[in-house]
């Protein structure tokens, strides 16, 4: 017999979901976000103008970092207009 089973019926509690913006991403999503090739992310990374942060193997780049080298790296021709 199949019986279908209301949300109150259930035996795992609810749960609120909490979205939250990651704290640092791979080379994949920072060449996304930041609109760049691999390699000029890598040759930033390099020169040391982007921060990374080693976890074994793995390559991480924090998000604020990310934004700390956009903001230094802005371009504001007319501040006024």
């Amino acid at each position: 017999m199949i019986r279908k089973v209301k949300s109150e019926d259930s035996v795992y509690a609810s749960t609120d979901i909490v979205v939250t913006s990651p704290l640092a991403v791979r080379v994949p999503q920072a060449v996304a976000m930041l609109g760049i090739s691999r390699s000029k992310l890598y040759e930033f990374i390099q020169s040391g103008e982007i921060e990374i942060v080693k976890i074994g193997r793995a390559t991480l780049l924090p998000v604020d970092g990310l934004g700390r080298f956009l903001e230094k790296h802005r371009n504001i021709k007319n501040p006024d207009a």
